[in-house]
């Protein structure tokens, strides 16, 4: 019975262990897809800023060049 104990002891033991190094693994994950959300936004932005400088007296896309 004493050797039933000590065994739980230690499966208990050795999953809070994992379930604590899960949960490290997880916030870091998770920090860093906010990191890249957070830089996906700024680069989304950044686009969309360039492409409003280009359409700023720019043919549009559908016409031709005058050298057609």
């Amino acid at each position: 019975m004493n050797d039933d104990v000590i065994e739980l002891q230690t499966q208990l033991a050795f999953h809070e262990h994992t379930i604590a190094e899960l949960n490290t693994v997880l916030i870091n994950q998770q920090q860093q897809i906010d990191r890249l959300r957070l830089e996906i936004k700024l680069l989304h932005e950044k686009c969309g800023a360039l492409e409003d400088r280009a359409d700023v007296g720019a043919a549009p896309m559908h016409e031709r060049p005058p050298h057609y």
